[in-house]
């Protein structure tokens, strides 16, 4: 149990430190913003309680606001995708039972689970994230087309993070 929580604070660190020192940087053309810091919430495991999941998420988010100088759009972003978690969880079907111990990961519950499970948490985190920082419909088809290619590219860096960690997501 202690291995799981140290585990969990360190993967917090690295993609705090990744998203803030590297992916912050990246901006192509203006519509192409990598948030990988949500891969976090992604792979929280199953059997974590609701309140401890939005607290991580509540603490995820102001960390990179502070960093960033964001005011908040990052904490409410995380805040709904950590909220909206357990009910994807609950709608995408899966053909295994989830039981202790198991996250969600392609290991555990393959690639079509994973991508689904992905894909509508960081749509759900970019749609918020987006437009909490344009805060107007004036330019709604320019900003929704910035979710949709960032939401393409995040959940890119999602998978492939997926597969280069493999072994190590299914031990953990």
């Amino acid at each position: 149990m202690t291995s799981k929580i140290l585990y969990n604070i360190l993967r917090f660190v690295i993609v705090v430190f990744l998203q803030i020192f590297i992916l912050e940087n990246i901006n192509l053309w203006g519509y192409i913003n990598p948030y990988f810091y949500i891969y976090f919430i992604l792979l929280l495991p199953f059997e974590v309680a609701g309140w401890l999941l939005l607290i991580s998420s509540f603490l995820l988010g102001f960390t990179i606001d502070i960093f960033t100088g964001a005011v908040g759009i990052h904490t409410a972003s995380s805040v709904l995708m950590a909220f909206s978690r357990p009910l994807i969880i609950k709608a995408i079907p899966s053909r295994k039972d989830f039981e202790p111990g198991m996250s969600p990961s392609v290991s555990d519950l393959g690639f079509l689970w994973f991508f689904s499970y992905s894909f509508i948490l960081i749509l759900i985190h970019h749609l918020a994230l987006f437009f909490i920082e344009v805060f107007r419909f004036t330019d709604f088809f320019d900003t929704l087309l910035r979710v949709i290619i960032s939401t393409i590219f995040t959940l890119i860096l999602v998978i492939v993070a997926q597969y280069l960690f493999y072994k190590s997501s299914r031990n953990n």
